[in-house]
């Protein structure tokens, strides 16, 4: 996971043009590449990623990085958020979990739990 504590996700329906024009053009640098559809990106000390799927993507998302997954979750269920993906720990090494605000925008909230090498689940990491 990038270090950035907020991470902009931007929706392409063609990721690898995408990231190639937004490195071409604003001089970004591709961090990592998962699969076909997602490719996180350096911006000087921060990141933004840019996701597609084998549906149409989303406009835009925010991921944040915190410390404690299942505290932060509690409390935001508790008061009211739209729990979209309850917390689950992904092979990455990543625990998260993702709500909707009441104006429609989708926020993963990610925490590090492992540190695990991306070619063991099919990342390529390109810098560093």
């Amino acid at each position: 996971m990038p270090s950035s504590t907020v991470i902009p996700v931007l929706g392409y329906r063609d990721v690898a043009g995408a990231a190639a024009w937004l490195c071409d053009v604003f001089g970004f640098t591709v961090r990592l590449r998962i699969g076909d559809h997602r490719v996180q990106l350096d911006v000087g000390d921060g990141a933004v990623v840019i996701a597609g799927g084998s549906t149409p993507p989303q406009s835009h998302a925010v991921m944040v990085r915190i410390d404690d997954v299942h505290r932060h979750h509690r409390h935001a269920a508790a008061a009211g958020a739209a729990v979209v993906a309850a917390p689950a720990d992904f092979p990455y090494g990543e625990r998260q979990y993702t709500v909707q605000d009441p104006g429609g925008h989708i926020w993963t909230f990610s925490q590090t739990i492992a540190d695990v090498d991306p070619a063991a689940w099919g990342g390529v990491l390109e810098t560093r």
